[in-house]
């Protein structure tokens, strides 16, 4: 089968290699697309993730497919169903290490329920915290809508973490895949204000659309005028990009008590400027998912997809087939893509 392969920092290449063979506990997928996560794949094919620097490494964590065979443990998986999550975790003799592997024309899912009801879902059996999220969605929803889920369910987790309620005014910095799923996903959570902060008009433009309130570049946010007349209103100011530059930036703007919530794993650590921030406020850091929230997510998410709430045409941008990975990277890289999808 086919699998996307990052044999270098900065080489990528499709390989041929062998269909994962499965466990009781396991169901195997034949993929049916994958998204591109703009910010993880891109440090790893760059060598810029941290802690992740074992090479050949396969790639992809955004995917959705079909059951094709079901483990004799299995109970949570049938032949048949449309899943989401799935990966490789071990490659056996192949000389490939797991950058979860989802770029494969066949993944796996492991029955997490099953494993955690014999005492099974643990690391010293093998057992990944991306096990937990490897789920079935219902028949209706569609692959495009699934296969985003990916993204959306994250985020949507992540809101518990950032103490985000209702009613609260919120800055969003980056109109990324994340940030515009901050402000698409915020709206419909029933977020107060929500302002978007970036350098491209063209992204600026479409959070506008999917709900932002106002729209800022990062000159307009930096200025004394426009902090002088913010007046520390914010509750929360979210940086979707992982930069000290946007933290520092965030602290002036945000209320007494405030939170300053990061998102996305950041290349090093942030020196904070005090001077520019209240004299209490909370540093949130939501570097990887909690699964549990992510999880529970993916219910709120097929109500709003079944309503015709929430849509992955408004963020899909760019579609290739997995052999035109290279043009699809070069478009992340040129700052062209929202999300990009790819099919077998």
């Amino acid at each position: 089968m086919k699998s996307v392969v990052v044999t270098k920092p900065g080489t990528i290449e499709i390989q041929e290699i062998d269909i994962p063979t499965i466990s009781p506990y396991q169901a195997l997928v034949k993929t049916e697309m994958v998204a591109f996560c703009n910010a993880t794949d891109s440090k790893l094919i760059s060598g810029k993730f941290p802690g992740e620097d074992s090479y050949p490494m396969a790639l992809g964590h955004e995917t959705v497919g079909i059951v094709v065979e079901i483990g004799s443990k299995v109970k949570n998986f049938a032949v048949g169903d449309r899943t989401i999550g799935g990966l490789i975790s071990d490659f056996g003799s192949q000389n490939l290490h797991s950058a979860w592997g989802g770029f494969s024309e066949y993944v796996v899912v492991n029955d997490f329920e099953v494993l955690k009801e014999e005492g099974l879902a643990t690391p010293e059996n093998g057992c990944w915290d991306s096990f937990e999220i490897q789920n079935s969605v219902p028949k209706d929803i569609q692959p495009e809508e699934a296969v985003i889920s990916c993204t959306w369910r994250e985020i949507l987790g992540a809101f518990k973490d950032f103490h985000l309620a209702p009613g609260k005014k919120v800055m969003v910095f980056g109109s990324g895949p994340v940030g515009l799923s901050f402000v698409k996903l915020g709206k419909l959570f029933g977020l107060g204000q929500i302002d978007i902060v970036d350098r491209l008009p063209s992204k600026l433009e479409l959070a506008k659309k999917m709900g932002a309130d106002n729209t800022y570049t990062s000159d307009e946010v930096e200025s004394t005028e426009f902090i002088a007349r913010t007046n520390r209103s914010y509750d929360t100011i979210i940086d979707a990009v992982g930069l000290e530059s946007i933290v520092n930036t965030g602290l002036s703007l945000l209320k007494m008590a405030g939170d300053m919530c990061v998102y996305g794993v950041m290349t090093k650590s942030p020196q904070l400027d005090l001077s520019k921030a209240p004299y209490n406020f909370n540093l949130y850091m939501h570097q990887w998912p909690t699964r549990s929230e992510e999880k529970a997510a993916m219910a709120t998410l097929t109500q709003w997809i079944r309503e015709s709430k929430l849509s992955a045409s408004e963020f899909i941008s760019h579609r290739f087939t997995i052999d035109q990975i290279h043009e699809a990277y070069e478009a992340i890289k040129r700052n062209e893509v929202i999300k990009t999808i790819m099919t077998f």
